[in-house]
């Protein structure tokens, strides 16, 4: 799309607006989270790795020129709205500019996440992050002497019975398993908590996304097939990915899930340790035995799952190298997105 042209386009359409309503559908027509500037955003992984800066820097330009331009207007409709009330203010003391708000990085990856496995027939369901210790452990073949099980890796806060602060969304699977019957394919954000010491890599509360499908003759195949749609969408079409052998108590066969380089397409740099390769997210089909806990037919039925990190992804998307950043609610970082 042509940014120049874009914008005499809106220059063209701001200057006709008579009043705040209008004004908010043009504001929500180019800034809203489905507007022109979030599909150029978009855009932004598909282009070559010599085009991606400067195009993103003609997109962030353009966003605030829109946005001042909107400000602008809505000041002028306001003055004129006064004036033609006679309302008696006194139109010479100074106003106080409200900037636009704009939903948080973490949010927008997650919205576009969602998305991309919406597109793909996935369902989006969300569960508590108060859980017992049935569904967060027992009911995802995590055996009793697990470390995952111990104080010094997950939040307890209740006995008896047991209760939790859930240390990943894998507990929203055995909750729809329970409640639906196959066919399934689900995708599940939310938040999740673990007592790890804050640094640069690790947070006490961070964000996950699980994901699963279930019905009769589901394959690793078609695991392979749903991650390759979802990697290309969020990091661009020219990424390649590999599987490593992995694993976890609750599927059989594990994998750990790599994508090639974006900043060195696989070359090897320091962001990559010089492999080529980073690490996004880890997959494999729903063991039996997770099948049998929530009462499905394990010789009849079949599926797959696989979680990843939200914040990762966003660190490696956007070359962030600080979890830190998105929580401390700084304006300069939150600004840039």
């Amino acid at each position: 799309m042509d940014i120049e042209a874009i914008q005499i386009t809106f220059e063209s359409e701001i200057q006709n607006l008579k009043s705040a309503e209008e004004l908010e559908g043009l504001r929500i027509k180019y800034l809203g989270r489905k507007g022109i500037i979030a599909h150029l955003t978009s855009q932004i992984p598909s282009l070559p790795q010599s085009e991606r800066a400067g195009f993103g820097k003609r997109v962030n330009s353009l966003k605030d020129k829109i946005t001042a331009l909107i400000e602008e207007k809505q000041r002028n409709l306001s003055l004129n709205q006064g004036i033609s009330q006679g309302a008696g203010a006194d139109i010479g003391m100074p106003g106080i500019a409200q900037e636009l708000g704009r939903l948080h990085l973490l949010t927008q990856v997650i919205d576009e996440i969602c998305d991309i496995f919406q597109r793909m027939g996935f369902s989006v369901v969300v569960g508590p992050e108060i859980e017992t210790e049935y569904n967060n452990f027992t009911g995802l073949n995590i055996p009793l002497e697990h470390p995952s099980r111990e104080a010094f890796d997950t939040f307890y806060i209740q006995d008896y019975p047991k209760l939790l602060l859930r240390s990943h969304t894998s507990p929203v699977q055995i909750r729809a398993m329970k409640a639906q019957k196959p066919p399934l394919a689900i995708i599940a954000p939310g938040r999740v908590y673990r007592p790890d010491a804050v640094d640069a890599s690790h947070s006490f509360m961070f964000h996950q996304i699980e994901g699963f499908m279930v019905d009769q003759d589901i394959k690793f195949s078609d695991l392979k097939g749903v991650l390759e749609v979802f990697a290309k969408g969020v990091f661009g079409e020219d990424i390649k990915m590999r599987f490593r052998p992995h694993f976890f108590p609750f599927t059989e066969p594990s994998a750990e899930v790599d994508i090639s380089c974006i900043i060195c397409n696989g070359k090897g740099c320091s962001v990559c340790g010089r492999k080529g390769w980073l690490e996004i997210l880890g997959a494999g089909m729903i063991h039996p035995k997770v099948l049998k806990n929530v009462g499905y037919d394990f010789k009849k039925y079949s599926g797959f799952a696989f979680g990843m990190g939200v914040e990762r992804i966003a660190m490696l998307k956007y070359g962030i190298n600080d979890i830190r950043l998105f929580f401390e609610n700084d304006l300069r970082f939150l600004k840039q997105f």
